[in-house]
C-alpha cells in the first residue's frame, strides 16, 4: 500500500503514486482488455442499431438478400442488438473501469492473477453465450422471458459471464475493507466511495437474475424440471432489470461528479452532497421493479403502488446531480468570464470531447427521466407499455447517457492507460455530436410513435397489414429512419478514432501525459471522521448501509415472491426460434 497524499482543502486529489513498475503495468493491461472487449462488443451491437431505426422508419431491410445470408430475423438482430449493447457493452466496460478507479484512488495492491482470471472468466461466459445468440438458438432478446425457450448454454454463458462481475465487487469491497483497517479514522476518498457504493448496489440487484439463470431457467432448459413459472422469472427478472440501469448509469455518474469538472475548468461544488447521492442510490434502487409489471396477475395493487412510490424517490438523487454538475459548470464558465443567466453556457469547452460527451449525456439523461417518470406512473404508464416509447425511452437513457459518457471517458482513459493519444480532437468530436443529434432524433422518433400505438420489439415494416402505415406516423418514422444513418456516421467515426489510438505507437508516459483528471473542491470533506460534516459521518459506514439495502429488498420483494411460489404454475418450453 501506498500512502495517500496530504490533504489540502479544496485541492484537486493527487492519485497515490505506485512505485511497483510491474503491478502498475498489469493493472493498466487488464483495465485496457476490458475496456476494448467493451468497445468492440460496441462495435458489433451499434451495426444492428440502424436496422432497428430503418425498420421503424418503415423500411424493411431484413428481406435483403445479404442480410437474410446473416441474420434469421429482425428478432435476432435485436437480440444481438440489445445483449451485446445493454449487457456485455455495458459489464467489461464498468468492470474495468470500477476495478482501475478504486485501486488508485486507494493506492492499494490488488491480486492481480485473480483480476485475470476474473476478466478470462467473464470473457469466456460471452463466448460461451455468444455461439448460440450468433446460431439464432437464443433469440430471445434482452429480457429473456420464458415460456420462451433458448439453448440452455446461453443461460450457462450469461451466467457466468455476470457472475463473474460479483467477483469484480468482492475484490473491490475486499481492496476497501482493507484501506479501511490500514487507515482507521479516515474518510474514503471520494472516487473509491462512489464505486464501492455502485458495486455493493449492483451485489443486491444482481441477486436477482442470478437466481432465476440459476435456479429457474438452467434446469428447465437443460429438461432437468418438467417446466417454469413465467411470473416468477418474470418478477426475478425485474429485480435486477431495473436496478441495472442505475448499474449502467452510475459509474457515469463518477465521471460526472468527479472528472467533469476538471475537464470543464471548474470545482466540484459539494463532496459530501456527491457520497448522498451515491447512498441514496444504493438504498433505493433496487426495490422498485414492479413498476415493470402493472398488467401482471397474481401481485397486488398495493405492492405495484409501493414501488411506484419507490421509484419516484430515485428522482431525488437524480435531481441533486443535475444541479450539482450544472452548478459545477456554472463554475467553470464564470471562472472563464461567462455572465448572464444563461450566457455563461457559451464559455463551456464544448469543442472538447472529453468535456462534450459527459454533458451531453447529462442533458439526455434528464429528459430520460423525464421520461421514467411516465414510465413509473401506474396511471401513464399502461398508455405507453410496450409501445416504441420504451426505446425511445431507454435510448436516451442508458444509449446516451452511459454510452456517450463512456466515449468521452474513452478519449482520456486509453491515453493514460497506454500511453498513446488521441489522434483527432475534430473527429472525436464530431462523433460526439452526430452521436447525441442521432440519439435525439431518435428518441423523437419513437416517442411520438409510441403515443399513437406502435408497438416495440416488432418487424412493422414487414407487417402484412398496412395498419401502421395508416396511422398519423409519416413524421416520426422519417426521423426514426434519419437518426439511424446519423448514429451510424457517428459510429464509423468513433471507431475511426478509436482504433487509430489503439493502433498507434505509445508516445510517452500515460500517467504525466493524460493523468486521472480529479477536479477540485468548493466544499470538501475531511480526511478524517472526526472532523467530519455529519453527512459525511453518516454516509461512510458503507457496509451497514449495504445490509440496509439487502433488507430493504428482500421486504419489497419476499412477500410477492412467497405468493408467487405458492401459487406457482409450470409450464413447458417454448422454442419460436
Amino acid at each position: 500500500m501506498t500512502t495517500s497524499p496530504v490533504f489540502s482543502p479544496n485541492a484537486a486529489r493527487e492519485t497515490p503514486v505506485i512505485s511497483d513498475a510491474a503491478y502498475l503495468g498489469s493493472l493498466k493491461k487488464v483495465t485496457q482488455y476490458y475496456i476494448v472487449t467493451a468497445l468492440l462488443a460496441l462495435l458489433v451491437g451499434t451495426l444492428m442499431g440502424p436496422l432497428q431505426a430503418l425498420n421503424y422508419g418503415g423500411i424493411n431491410v431484413y428481406d435483403t438478400p445479404i442480410l437474410k445470408a446473416l441474420l434469421k430475423s429482425y428478432y435476432q438482430g435485436l437480440s444481438l442488438h440489445g445483449v451485446l449493447n445493454a449487457l456485455v457493452f455495458t459489464q467489461f466496460f464498468i468492470s474495468g473501469w470500477m476495478l482501475y478507479l478504486p485501486a488508485r484512488d486507494l493506492g492499494m495492491r490488488i491480486n492481480m492473477k485473480f483480476a485475470w482470471f476474473t476478466y478470462i472468466l467473464m470473457t469466456a461466459g460471452l463466448l460461451v453465450a455468444a455461439v448460440p445468440l450468433l446460431t439464432n438458438n437464443a433469440t430471445l432478446l434482452y429480457t429473456f422471458y420464458p415460456p420462451m425457450e433458448g439453448s440452455p448454454v446461453f443461460y450457462i454463458g450469461a451466467a457466468v459471464m455476470v457472475g463473474s462481475s460479483l467477483l469484480v465487487v468482492g475484490q473491490v469491497v475486499n481492496m476497501w475493507l482493507r484501506w479501511k483497517r490500514a487507515n482507521p479514522g479516515r474518510v474514503t476518498p471520494l472516487v473509491a466511495f462512489m464505486c464501492v457504493a455502485t458495486w455493493m448496489m449492483w451485489f443486491v440487484a444482481a441477486l436477482g437474475i442470478v437466481t432465476e439463470v440459476v435456479f429457474l431457467l438452467i434446469p428447465w432448459s437443460l429438461g432437468w424440471v418438467a417446466g417454469v413459472d413465467p411470473l416468477i422469472s418474470k418478477t426475478l427478472f425485474w429485480w435486477t432489470g431495473h436496478a441495472i440501469v442505475y448499474f449502467w448509469v452510475l459509474p457515469a455518474y463518477i465521471s460526472w461528479y468527479a472528472f467533469l469538472p476538471k475537464h470543464a475548468g471548474g470545482r466540484i461544488v459539494s463532496e459530501p452532497l456527491a457520497r448522498l447521492t451515491f447512498v441514496l442510490f444504493l438504498l433505493n434502487s433496487t426495490p422498485v421493479g414492479l413498476h415493470h409489471q402493472y398488467a401482471d396477475p397474481n401481485i397486488s395493487n398495493a405492492w405495484k403502488t409501493v414501488h411506484m412510490f419507490l421509484t419516484f424517490l430515485v428522482v431525488i438523487p437524480s435531481l441533486l446531480t443535475a444541479f450539482s454538475v450544472a452548478a459545477s459548470l456554472e463554475d467553470a464558465a464564470r471562472a472563464r468570464g461567462g455572465k448572464g443567466l444563461f450566457g455563461w453556457m457559451t464559455r463551456l469547452p464544448w469543442g472538447k470531447p472529453m468535456f462534450a460527451a459527459p454533458v451531453l449525456a447529462l442533458i439526455s439523461f434528464i429528459l430520460g427521466g423525464a421520461g421514467g417518470v411516465v414510465n413509473a406512473s401506474s396511471t401513464f404508464a399502461p398508455v405507453v407499455h410496450n409501445t416504441a416509447w420504451i426505446p425511445g425511452h431507454f435510448h436516451i437513457t442508458v444509449g446516451t447517457a452511459t454510452t456517450l459518457t463512456f466515449m468521452g471517458i474513452s478519449f482520456w482513459l486509453i491515453p493514460h492507460l497506454t500511453g498513446k493519444r488521441l489522434p483527432s480532437v475534430r473527429l472525436a468530436s464530431a462523433a460526439v455530436w452526430t452521436w447525441f443529434v442521432g440519439m435525439m432524433v431518435f428518441a423523437l422518433g419513437m416517442h411520438w410513435q409510441g403515443l399513437v400505438g406502435v408497438p416495440r420489439r416488432a418487424l412493422v415494416s414487414g407487417a402484412a397489414q398496412n395498419v401502421y402505415k395508416e396511422m398519423p406516423i409519416q413524421i416520426p418514422q422519417l426521423l426514426t429512419a434519419i437518426s439511424g444513418m446519423i448514429l451510424l456516421v457517428s459510429m464509423l467515426l468513433y471507431f475511426y478514432v478509436l482504433f487509430r489510438m489503439l493502433l498507434s505507437r505509445r508516445v510517452d508516459d500515460g500517467e504525466v501525459s493524460s493523468p486521472i483528471p480529479y477536479s477540485e473542491v468548493i466544499s470538501p470533506a475531511s480526511p478524517n471522521l472526526a472532523g467530519a460534516s455529519a453527512l459525511v459521518r453518516y454516509t461512510e459506514p458503507l457496509m451497514a448501509l449495504w445490509g440496509v439495502a439487502l433488507l430493504l429488498v428482500l421486504l419489497m420483494y419476499g412477500p410477492v415472491l412467497a405468493r408467487l411460489f405458492a401459487n406457482a404454475e409450470l409450464v413447458p418450453g417454448w422454442r419460436l426460434y
